[in-house]
């Protein structure tokens, strides 16, 4: 539950800033044109912090919290762009492209890709730790869509779409760690799912080249996500 109360002030990178208690420190730092990386966060689908590149600072706190999930303090001083998160996120990044094939060159979505933006953006040219290289199956067995886990980051977006706004919940998170896969269903073919609506939802909000439209080439895979903040609005009427 969003916690409540009264107007709130603090700071973000020595910026005062007054805030509402159910605001949390990306809110803030949006509505106050401050960037911080994200991955799996969307507005219009439940906050998880799963990707951990929104990890922001707080003075006097042991350690770095998501600032998706993080909601506002009186008197916090919050830093989004030390050195040490610049390091952090740069790390976080290399691990997420070491953990499966993320090849640009031959991806659908070269160039409309949001793992790509961000590696750009922190200015990453090379990994610095050793690839696992995992052979996972793609599945094309779907009539419009096809699954390539290869290129999967894990944001679970595509879980969310489909179980808060579709409400087919075909999608889910099956294993642990490096070895954690989404599925549908029971681990079925995308193809034999009795719950997939074919809406398309998913393959929208996916960050990466792990969900796209048949027949879709090399670089052409571009998003629509114009969608979810009109049904969202439109949920909540």
């Amino acid at each position: 539950m969003k916690p409540s109360g009264n107007i709130k002030t603090l700071k973000i990178n020595g910026i005062d800033i007054g805030a509402r208690a159910d605001e949390t420190i990306l809110d803030l730092a949006r509505e106050n044109g401050i960037a911080i990386p994200t991955l799996c966060q969307i507005d219009g689908l439940t906050d998880i912090g799963a990707c951990r590149l929104c990890l922001v600072e707080v003075k006097g706190w042991n350690k770095l919290v998501p600032a998706c999930m993080t909601y506002a303090e009186e008197g916090m001083e919050v830093f989004t762009n030390s050195e040490r998160l610049q390091k952090y996120r740069r790390m976080t990044l290399e691990l997420l492209f070491s953990e499966r094939n993320h090849v640009c060159a031959v991806c659908v979505s070269n160039g409309h890709c949001e793992l790509q933006d961000l590696a750009v953006q922190v200015g990453m040219t090379h990994v610095r730790v050793p690839y696992l290289s995992p052979n996972l199956d793609v599945d094309a067995t779907h009539a419009y869509y096809v699954k390539d886990p290869n290129r999967c980051v894990l944001c679970q977006r595509c879980v969310r779409v489909c179980g808060e706004i579709e409400g087919a919940h075909t999608w889910d998170v099956m294993g642990r760690g490096v070895k954690s896969m989404i599925i549908s269903d029971l681990n079925e073919s995308w193809g034999d799912s009795p719950t997939c609506t074919r809406c398309g939802k998913c393959v929208q909000l996916c960050p990466t080249g792990a969900l796209f439209a048949k027949g879709r080439s090399v670089a052409e895979m571009v998003r629509s996500r114009e969608f979810l903040p009109y049904l969202q609005m439109m949920r909540e009427d």
